[in-house]
């Protein structure tokens, strides 16, 4: 299982750096659609094939969010 809840990790990312999730879609080069649209079907970024060898192995996913220092 995903323990991550990938929606509310990225608003609230975006909410931290005052970004809209348009920008964020702008920055990156894809519409604020297809970002919504990831965010709400987490399956679609994290491949439900990898979550499922890993839970046959025991194992649950966590994503760590590590901020860089861009200097």
């Amino acid at each position: 299982m995903l323990k991550n809840n990938i929606e509310v990790d990225v608003k609230t990312r975006c909410i931290e750096e005052k970004i809209s999730q348009q920008q964020l879609a702008d920055d990156i080069g894809t519409s604020g659609t297809y970002v919504s649209r990831l965010i709400k079907h987490q399956e679609k970024i994290i491949n439900k094939t990898f979550i499922a060898m890993m839970e046959r192995l025991g194992y649950d996913v966590e994503l760590k969010y590590i901020k860089r220092n861009n200097k």
